[in-house]
């Protein structure tokens, strides 16, 4: 005898908490919410003894770096909820709502120019947590990337923060060599000798740091870090690469109230389903900044 059929409203319900029905069954997937996709080992191994007793023993990840475990039967949803809360685990990333934050390795990588661990978890706590029953017109997705490599694609989020480095120097001191390492190791012919001194063009800099310390004669040993952001990416049935904003910020907490004008703006002015995107061609970028304050460039 089959087992009776869940009634949409309740599989809505569901959905609201984290868990999605798999296709005709009454089992669901519980997406549980980690913090730019880190896990403790016993997290992790918390994860996966709930898999085996209370779904089908599987797990996977998802694009917001959350863990699903799989095919957990719609009378273990509770049990399952006491059981992986023993470890501070839960689940949710659904909804018109500020989804799981995304973050890459930037913290331990070679490249990384930014601490992002540090920054992703402080906007999961101040938007993800802190903005958890703000209802916005649409899903809205953040994205840390600790370089221009952009290993996680944070330019394809509602917002991309991308780790940054401005490279200072002074032309005068340069001497000119015929190998210039600084020409060398730019990916995009930024520097120049010209009249045997080096120039940099600031409308091809990438601000990816590879010119640090990498002049014989230590001129490019100095520079500041900073955050480039990029709003309006998205990707699925329709992508589109987010625009860089005319400033790189070069305090964390400038961020932060960044995310915060930009979160309030959408949710004041999107329409129902309207991606902050589409709120930004609507309306026009140059106004777009112009209400975040942003009216010259810093860099």
């Amino acid at each position: 005898m089959s087992e009776p059929k869940i009634n949409n409203d309740e599989i809505k319900r569901l959905k609201g908490l984290g868990f999605l029905n798999n296709k005709g069954t009454n089992c669901f997937s519980a997406r549980v919410i980690t913090v730019n996709g880190k896990l403790t080992a016993n997290k992790l191994e918390k994860i996966s003894k709930a898999a085996e007793k209370f779904g089908n023993g599987n797990v996977t990840f998802t694009s917001r770096q959350c863990v699903e475990v799989l095919g957990i039967p719609y009378e273990k949803i509770e049990a399952f909820l006491e059981f992986i809360k023993e470890e501070g685990l839960y689940t949710g990333g659904t909804g018109a709502k500020v989804r799981p934050i995304t973050s890459c390795k930037g913290t331990v990588c070679q490249y990384g120019l930014l601490d992002s661990f540090k920054i992703s978890e402080e906007i999961h706590k101040r938007f993800y947590e802190g903005w958890h029953n703000v209802d916005l017109p649409h899903k809205f997705k953040i994205g840390i990337g600790g370089c221009p490599n952009n290993c996680m694609k944070p330019n394809l989020n509602d917002i991309g923060i991308v780790g940054a480095f401005i490279p200072e120097y002074i032309s005068e001191d340069c001497r000119g060599c015929k190998k210039c390492n600084i020409e060398k190791v730019c990916p995009v012919s930024a520097p120049k000798l010209v009249d045997k001194k080096i120039e940099i063009d600031r409308t091809k800099c990438i601000n990816c740091g590879l010119c640090r310390e990498k002049c014989n004669f230590d001129i490019f040993t100095q520079g500041k870090y900073g955050y480039k952001v990029f709003v309006g990416g998205r990707w699925g049935k329709k992508t589109t690469i987010g625009k860089p904003l005319n400033v790189i910020y070069t305090k964390e907490e400038e961020v932060y109230s960044l995310i915060e004008k930009i979160l309030d703006f959408y949710r004041k002015n999107g329409e129902s389903k309207e991606r902050l995107e589409s709120v930004i061609e609507r309306i026009g970028f140059e106004k777009f900044e112009e209400s975040l304050g942003i009216t010259k460039n810093l860099h």
